[in-house]
């Protein structure tokens, strides 16, 4: 009676796999995608607006507006004062080189991790953290101790902080009367110094424990300090007279 009690259980479940190990049950399938969303897929279309910013595709035909200043206005003035013969031979700007020393970071070290995303905010990409290269007894600095950060700006980025620095930075500086040019270094290139990294609106005031200042190198490839004046004065600089 028990065998046939059992071979009646068994008939009756005999579809559902009930009795079937893990291995071999039906997995549950997930929907398939529709023809079109295989498609679009495929041609690399826009990402949703539901998806995060991050993994959006910049757009390929952007231009930033500096440079397209620079190729339309600037590349024809510089020419013609300086009489280049050839497009190629009008200097330019090949990066932008934004350090940040943090002496007090000897003491505190907290304060890498607020100028990391200060730093990061700012320039819109990650910074690299410096570190001392060698210990000195005076001012208690052991050597790889995290001293500062920097960031290297190239192509469009570049463009976008220089906009940025001209047209809402520099003239939220207190008593600004322009920028001191004594920061050439013989070979067409320049640097300026900033004490207060909260001139730049994408700081959060209320966030900012220590006041920072920066330095900003701008890399050209003029071969005089007069010719990285013009190039720099033409795309907005205010140099102090």
């Amino acid at each position: 009676m028990a065998d046939k009690k059992d071979k009646d259980k068994a008939a009756k479940d005999g579809g559902k796999g009930k009795d079937k190990p893990k291995s071999q049950q039906a997995k549950p399938q997930a929907p398939a995608k529709s023809k079109e969303a295989r498609s679009a897929k495929g041609k690399g279309a826009e990402v949703s607006a539901s998806e995060p910013a991050e993994v959006r595709p910049r757009d390929p035909n952007y231009i930033p507006r500096l440079r397209t200043h620079y190729q339309k206005n600037v590349t024809a003035a510089l020419s013609k004062r300086f009489g280049y013969k050839n497009p190629m031979m009008v200097p330019r700007l090949q990066k932008v080189v934004i350090n940040m020393g943090l002496g007090a970071a000897v003491q505190n070290p907290k304060i890498i991790d607020s100028a990391v995303e200060d730093m990061r905010a700012i320039s819109g990409q990650k910074p690299v953290v410096t570190r001392a290269r060698k210990s000195i007894a005076t001012f208690k600095l052991r050597e790889n101790l995290p001293i500062g950060v920097m960031v290297t700006l190239r192509a469009e980025r570049m463009w976008e902080f220089v906009d940025r620095l001209i047209a809402f930075s520099l003239p939220r500086v207190r008593d600004f009367k322009g920028v001191s040019p004594k920061g050439f270094d013989g070979k067409g290139n320049f640097t300026m110094g900033l004490r207060e990294q909260i001139i730049f609106p994408e700081i959060d005031y209320d966030k900012i424990d220590v006041v920072k200042g920066l330095n900003i190198s701008f890399v050209t490839t003029a071969k005089t300090d007069e010719e990285g004046r013009a190039l720099l004065t033409e795309l907005g600089i205010p140099f102090r007279h």
